[in-house]
């Protein structure tokens, strides 16, 4: 049957996908390393045009203490995390309820609603750049912090959506039809027997949802104007300079901004891979 097992086939074939994942690995790491590497590197490696080599001086915590002390990133994070935390509590409990609906009960055109809520997933975000802009002028909330958080949510529910409901929908049958025997009512069904199953499918959502939001950089630049508002993804684009850019400070702020997604993921990793793997054998 194809595909073979790799543990079934000929040493030869053994050797070259091995070797061919170390390739893969280190084309994928190159970047990473690269800023890695330049996030330790000091000013003069970098204006002798020292790039990729090994750098002659090792600067970590010179180069990493000033990100903090001579650039705003810690204000930048801050905003990331007011706009961030809520739009993923918004997304999970909009999801929730909407996925529960839409798998578990029947009404004219939920149909029609379960397809509005995947085609949005489809809509370019080009195209919806001037009329979410002029929607946000017009109701007070362009450069405010409400504006970055009801766009995410109202964006990000549509795929959310999706992936609850499919994953109430592997439910056992059974499980709703014993607290309906109970007396139990929709609203008791979802509290007591549904949200206690989706911790997995929440965990995995939360961190795609954090993960989307956090790296956003486009409706930042759309949405927001002032430095008070301002998320950590286009506060870096700020760092640049106009005629020079300081990319040591750069390479270091990037990594500091990567932390807390991956943090996240780390803590919470067993859950995501329940959640991504939940109903994908028979049984």
């Amino acid at each position: 049957m194809y595909p073979l097992p790799i543990d079934r086939a000929g040493p030869g074939a053994r050797i070259a996908y091995r070797g061919s994942i170390g390739v893969v690995l280190l084309l994928w790491l190159l970047p990473l390393l690269a800023i890695l590497l330049t996030s330790v590197r000091s000013l003069d490696d970098l204006s002798a045009g020292n790039y990729w080599g090994w750098p002659s001086r090792i600067d970590l915590l010179e180069n990493y203490r000033a990100v903090f002390t001579d650039t705003p990133i810690l204000r930048f994070m801050l905003n990331s995390l007011i706009i961030t935390v809520p739009s993923v509590i918004g997304v999970l409990i909009l999801s929730t309820f909407a996925g529960y609906v839409l798998s578990r009960h029947r009404f004219p055109g939920h149909m029609l609603v379960f397809a509005i809520f995947v085609g949005g997933n489809f809509v370019p975000h080009q195209i919806l750049m001037i009329p979410v802009r002029d929607l946000m002028v017009q109701l007070g909330l362009y450069d405010t912090f409400a504006a970055l958080i009801v766009f995410h949510i109202a964006f990000q529910t549509g795929f959310a959506t999706l992936f609850m409901r499919n994953f109430i929908a592997r439910l056992p049958h059974e499980l709703f039809e014993a607290a309906r025997a109970e007396g139990a009512s929709p609203a008791q069904i979802l509290a007591h027997v549904v949200v206690p199953l989706l911790r997995p499918a929440l965990a995995a959502l939360a961190i795609l949802t954090f993960t989307f939001v956090w790296n956003d950089y486009f409706w930042a630049l759309v949405l927001a104007q002032s430095d008070a508002v301002k998320p950590v993804t286009f506060g870096l684009a700020t760092l640049r300079g106009q005629y020079v850019s300081v990319w040591n400070l750069i390479s270091a702020a990037t990594v500091v901004v990567a932390i807390p997604p991956v943090v996240m993921f780390f803590l919470m990793q067993r859950h995501f891979i329940a959640g991504l793997t939940m109903g994908a054998v028979k049984g």
